[in-house]
């Protein structure tokens, strides 16, 4: 089970940090992705980060590339998205998701998250 939290309202150029804790398992064997979806678009992949036994590399799309840095903590089984200089077209949900390695296939992705609401609204 993941559970995510960390969402909000948050003005233009602001931050938060979502975070993922998973329950019923050990995070360290899984790779994680976060994802959002805009009200009326598909679910779309915003980062990800393999096992930290595959070395715990990181991957972003080019809308959050150099804003936002996915990390992971396994010994507290939660993985993270700070979300730096945000913009109203981040508005989405946000949801966590857990994959035997890390890809952009979202089919893959077979725990997760029930979603954290993320506004930004001046």
């Amino acid at each position: 089970q993941l559970q995510a939290s960390g969402g909000g309202l948050v003005r233009p150029g602001g931050s938060l940090r979502l975070s993922c804790a998973a329950s019923g398992f050990t995070s360290d064997i899984y790779a994680f992705g976060w994802f959002r979806q805009a009200p009326g678009k598909e679910r779309e992949g915003i980062s990800y980060i393999s096992r930290s036994g595959d070395g715990g590399t990181t991957h972003y799309t080019d809308s959050v590339r150099g804003r936002f840095t996915i990390s992971r903590d396994d010994v507290k089984n939660t993985v993270y998205l700070q979300m730096n200089r945000m913009r109203p077209e981040d508005t989405a949900v946000y949801y966590c998701a857990a994959a035997p390695i890390a890809t952009t296939d979202i089919l893959q992705y077979g725990y997760w998250g029930q979603g954290t609401q993320v506004t930004v609204s001046s």
